[in-house]
């Protein structure tokens, strides 16, 4: 068990803060992905940016590291380190989300979830490059780079960044933009939680009222067909498409929907803007192979954050993460033996999700992550209540990952990297030693601590 340091005391009084052995130091201390142990010298939950400000120049003049987190959905990387000196910022109620529709753009507050940011987009006939998840804070999820489902067309959500408001190492609240300490927005745009604390994100919004999204779902006994034909598909779709594919197990659970529980199935979900008949076109090859259930169709853009499936609560996980730079039939029987139909993975699933197009085109703007290389991202995640249940759910991602290794390239999406990883694989080298520099510009002293660092 942590101890409380004299120094981790004097943080009281600039915001809601816990300590090792206050009543409520367990509960703030847990993360979205519960399985991570983050142990910190302190837990604060600002409510207001003052006390964000109030809170990081007590934690530097106490000689203690700050680390920000809104949900924790990526925590695992940052649970590894020793964080006896950190402070983690919990940053889920400083909230909020104003959007412009005359500019297209949306102001949102520190920990705010995409959730709130679509909803408040979507009366104006507007989205963002939103994730899978409604309960994922927005500004991480941008800082890292974020893989939307528009992103094949429009490419990574960091590019839409605009303008942030950031309390820097020093406790200064400052604003970088175009005009004012460009160099700090240019590595936001990828950088994550180590520049400061980020209290505002301003972002470009899309004029998507609504798109053809949905899901494909069959059998796990039809995966070496719809797998194969997936990846022979996503050699020809447009960059209008972004599709992902799962091989996804769920235990007899009562509250899962019948056709989820207790099943091992194949799904592709996704979104295609293009019209009706187009998209029609695009899809009728999967279509072919005759799902059990085909949700695909015209919806509101807000219900493309419930294609996906996500777990509608905290969940204990583990997993991991590679880029492919192809995916030939080689490939897909290589991952059928891990995880098609026969096997007895405990993986809940193993995703791949359609890459290239702009994401793989630095954006006008640029940015410390400007895109991604690789044409699939590989993400195998497993349930982990227990420790033998984690240590299973390890192994049996890390053989998914083995046996995909030939068509593995070193690079990373840091969105995606649910374990420690080397942060520089998700840059261009040049970009990469850029924001080494940025870094050590705004923070010499090293006071941020992401999950993901620099």
């Amino acid at each position: 068990m942590s101890i409380t340091t004299p120094s981790a005391e004097t943080l009281r009084g600039a915001c809601a803060v816990h300590l090792p052995g206050d009543p409520g130091y367990d509960a703030a201390r847990t993360p979205w992905n519960v399985s991570v142990d983050q142990r910190p010298a302190a837990v604060a939950v600002p409510r207001t940016v003052d006390e964000v400000v109030a809170l990081v120049r007590a934690a530097t003049a106490a000689g203690l590291r700050v680390a920000p987190q809104s949900t924790g959905h990526g925590a695992a990387a940052l649970g590894t380190h020793d964080l006896t000196d950190v402070v983690l910022v919990r940053l889920h109620e400083l909230t909020g989300v104003t959007v412009d529709a005359g500019a297209r753009t949306a102001r949102v507050v520190g920990g705010t979830l995409w959730a709130d940011v679509v909803a408040a987009a979507a009366p104006h006939g507007l989205t963002a490059l939103h994730g899978s998840a409604p309960d994922v804070a927005v500004a991480g999820y941008v800082l890292s780079g974020g893989l939307s489902f528009y992103g094949r067309r429009e490419g990574l959500a960091s590019g839409t960044l605009t303008a942030a408001e950031v309390v820097t190492a020093d406790g200064r609240l400052v604003r970088a933009d175009e005009n004012e300490n460009a160099d700090l927005l240019w590595a936001l745009r990828g950088g994550g939680g180590n520049l400061g604390v980020v209290v505002a994100i301003e972002l470009e919004l899309l004029p998507i009222a609504d798109v053809v999204g949905g899901m494909l779902l069959w059998d796990r006994e039809r995966a070496p067909e719809v797998l194969r034909a997936w990846a022979a598909w996503t050699r020809a779709v447009p960059e209008s498409v972004t599709t992902s594919l799962r091989v996804m197990s769920f235990p007899p659970l009562p509250e899962l929907p019948p056709f989820l529980s207790g099943r091992q199935l194949v799904v592709i979900d996704g979104a295609v803007l293009e019209d009706d008949d187009r998209a029609a076109e695009l899809l009728a090859p999967l279509r072919a192979l005759q799902p059990e259930m085909d949700t695909f169709g015209r919806v509101p853009a807000a219900a493309m954050l419930e294609v996906h499936m996500d777990p509608p609560a905290p969940t204990p996980a583990v997993g991991d993460h590679a880029m492919l730079g192809s995916l030939p039939d080689e490939a897909v029987d290589a991952l059928l033996a891990e995880v098609g139909p026969g096997t007895s993975s405990p993986l809940m699933f193993a995703e791949l999700r359609h890459l290239g197009g702009a994401f793989a085109r630095p954006t006008r703007r640029g940015g410390a992550m400007s895109h991604v290389v690789g044409e699939y991202a590989l993400l195998c995640v497993a349930v982990a209540p227990f420790p033998e249940a984690a240590t299973a759910g390890k192994a049996a991602a890390a053989a998914v990952l083995t046996a995909l290794a030939p068509w593995s390239l070193p690079t990373v999406a840091l969105t995606f990297a649910e374990k420690r990883v080397d942060t520089s694989a998700g840059f261009d080298p040049e970009d990469w030693a850029r924001l080494a520099h940025l870094r050590e510009s705004w923070d010499p002293q090293r006071t941020l601590v992401a999950n993901h660092r620099v």
